[in-house]
């Protein structure tokens, strides 16, 4: 029933065209903004860890204190 008025109504397209410099240079922003973010995690992660906030990860532990896993006494 309700598609019947449909079906004369035109298709409208709702996309925005853009150029590939545009897409670029949001692409460019987004990345930023993402590397941005990311370093910032890690910067707040590696003090949490320094202060003893958080429990380190084995492969945070393998990297900050690689004697813990030195077995060569015990060969």
């Amino acid at each position: 029933m309700g598609e019947e008025g449909r079906l004369d109504q035109p298709k409208v397209s709702l996309k925005t065209k853009i150029t590939a410099e545009q897409f670029n240079l949001w692409k460019q922003r987004k990345d930023a903004e993402a590397a941005a973010k990311s370093a910032e995690v890690a910067r707040k992660r590696a003090e949490d860890i320094a202060a003893g906030r958080v429990q380190m990860t084995g492969k945070e532990l393998y990297q900050h204190e690689p004697w813990v896993f030195d077995d060569s006494r015990f060969t």
